[in-house]
């Protein structure tokens, strides 16, 4: 089967051509359009920005993506239409959708809505050695807008058995970043700099870390390290800066791991899985396999290459989740900003 998926449900343009044979994923082609330029000079994304930009760029990003992946007659080769219906922006979702459900309506072929988060998780199939059907597993997706603990029965069936508060973890990397006047995107500088920095430099707290259930609260780590900088006084001097970056960067880790630990535990789970943004982190990667070791587990995180925004996790999770739809069309696929995993 070969399967087309697009992904616009932030500030990344992307679709990609993915092939499966049996139950193994090849990538023909992947191809993302970034709008970092562009939304720098304000410190974040602008959602009606972001959907011009997708509106421009999507056509030219498909085309390049056919090209690469050998396509001369997508009407012919593209067997399923995997599109982002959410979570994420509305304006941006929504330009991804109309051109998706324009494409299944003219080569009148199969489209199914799949969950960014979900997409997420199954980037762990474009490993070269995947998780397979190993259930249940606790999935740790962490990313610029989520920070969840998601229990995993099959593909499709999920729990979420614990997430943020307030601020995801990526949120949290990026706005210390700016405290820290990193420029953006803040998160993967902030974790560069943590790198020539001393993790046990400053005492910052350790929010929820004994609370006794799945959640999580950075907003409190965060406002720890503003009045930390306020504290220090006048400008900070680079080592001061790298070690501010390395002792947050400890302590928001050390919550994450500390809850997937209990939850593995508690739950009696498989396996372990990281996906989202932040599962680029040197640490955490090195702390989770750490855990996994310890609660002799299997862990899988996925390739580099597919931690970010990116469509070939959309086309593998929408063959998953074709498979258990009776009636995929695309006049049933529907965005919604909000949408959450097991609903």
């Amino acid at each position: 089967m070969v399967i087309l998926g697009i992904e616009t449900s932030c500030d990344e343009t992307a679709v990609a051509i993915v092939e499966e044979r049996d139950g193994v994923f090849t990538v023909r082609s992947s191809v993302v359009s970034s709008q970092i330029a562009m939304h720098e000079k304000f410190g974040g994304v602008v959602p009606a920005l972001a959907a011009r930009e997708h509106a421009a760029n999507i056509e030219h990003v498909f085309n390049t993506a056919l090209k690469e992946a050998g396509i001369t007659d997508p009407e012919r080769d593209i067997d399923l239409i995997a599109i982002t219906r959410g979570p994420g922006l509305g304006p941006a979702l929504l330009v991804g959708l109309m051109f998706a459900r324009t494409l299944a309506w003219k080569w009148n072929k199969p489209l199914v809505g799949v969950n960014h988060l979900d997409g997420h998780i199954h980037s762990n199939w474009l490993r070269d050695d995947p998780p397979g059907d190993i259930v249940p597993a606790l999935n740790l997706v962490v990313s610029g807008g989520h920070t969840e603990l998601v229990l995993m029965r099959g593909h499709g069936d999920y729990e979420i058995i614990g997430e943020t508060r307030d601020d995801a973890v990526g949120e949290a990397f990026d706005k210390v970043a700016r405290l820290l006047d990193l420029g953006y995107p803040g998160g993967p500088k902030l974790s560069k700099l943590a790198e020539t920095g001393d993790p046990t430099a400053y005492a910052l707290p350790r929010p929820m870390l004994t609370s006794g259930d799945s959640d999580f609260s950075y907003s409190g780590l965060k406002t720890a390290v503003l009045y930390l900088i306020r504290d220090l006084g006048g400008e900070l001097t680079g080592k001061q800066k790298a070690d501010i970056a390395a002792s947050f960067q400890a302590a928001a880790i050390d919550v994450l791991i500390g809850k997937t630990s209990r939850a593995a535990t508690m739950l009696g789970v498989h396996a372990l899985l990281l996906s989202g943004g932040v599962s680029a982190n040197t640490l955490l990667r090195s702390r989770l396999r750490e855990l996994g070791t310890q609660l002799r587990l299997p862990v899988f995180i996925p390739d580099l290459a597919w931690t970010g925004d990116n469509a070939a996790m959309i086309a593998v999770a929408g063959f998953f989740a074709a498979r258990k739809e009776k009636t995929v069309s695309w006049e049933t696929v529907v965005m919604d900003a909000n949408l959450r995993l097991g609903v």
